[in-house]
């Protein structure tokens, strides 16, 4: 009796021990679903709020639109000739066109509303720096990556490419869109040609141009080791545009 009863108990003990370990498991589980909720609901209120501005912005220039188009229609009356009411519409137009600040209107369009708010709080964070020309081909991003880390590719490829700016090169090119439930975004900033070898040192851990202080050459490396993490893209190259060479990295997730 005695040895059957130290068996029946072991078994007992066996069974309550499995069911505290699962129990811990589960809970381990909840907290990391809980704070992974947390964070991205944090990013939610930290990036989304910045389109706002960018909303409130257009409101505000919503009354100076509706005089410059008053302006247009009403040109007929001072001006007598077909040929003179064209080129002075023309030509006011343009200049309209050239005040306006950029296009950054799209990216109200996106459907992913984090990675807009991030882009838009970028641009505005360093607009007195760098002049910018977005394009967005596709609204409806596609990506299974999830937002933290798409974010912190976007931003260290944005941050890179602003910080090879100077004063004589300080123009930046954006393109996203949407390929076959890929996500694809490309920076270009103006930069003298880079030889082959110089391109592909920027993935290496700890290489940085700037002034070595411990905290640099990590961006472009961290960069490399998610875009692998999630089996995606990523290609460096000189572009040349308009005549001036352009440093190209172009990532697809």
């Amino acid at each position: 009796m005695n040895g059957f009863l130290d068996l029946k108990t072991c078994i007992l003990l066996s069974v309550i021990f499995m069911v505290i370990i699962v129990l811990i498991l589960l809970w381990k589980r909840d907290i990391a679903i809980y704070q992974k909720q947390e964070k991205e609901l944090q990013m939610y209120r930290t990036y989304v709020k910045p389109l706002e501005g960018l909303i409130q912005e257009i409101r505000a220039k919503q009354h100076e639109f509706d005089n410059h188009l008053n302006a247009i229609l009403n040109m007929h009356i001072m001006i007598e000739t077909y040929d003179e009411l064209v080129k002075e519409q023309s030509k006011y137009i343009r200049q309209i066109i050239q005040e306006r600040d950029n296009n950054y209107l799209s990216l109200l369009k996106i459907s992913d509303k984090v990675l807009a708010g991030f882009l838009y709080s970028k641009l505005m964070e360093f607009k007195n720096k760098i002049s910018v020309v977005l394009i967005v081909g596709s609204h409806e991003i596609l990506t299974n990556v999830p937002e933290r880390d798409l974010i912190e590719v976007i931003g260290s490829l944005f941050d890179n490419a602003v910080e090879a700016c100077n004063e004589d090169k300080r123009k930046l090119r954006l393109f996203l869109t949407s390929e076959e439930e890929h996500f694809i975004f490309e920076i270009k900033n103006e930069h003298e040609p880079l030889s082959i070898g110089q391109l592909s040192k920027f993935f290496e851990r700890g290489y940085s141009t700037k002034q070595k202080d411990g905290k640099r050459g990590l961006g472009l490396w961290n960069v490399k080791r998610l875009v692998e993490q999630y089996r995606g893209e990523l290609f460096v190259e000189n572009e040349e545009i308009e005549g001036k060479n352009y440093i190209c990295f172009r990532v697809k997730l």
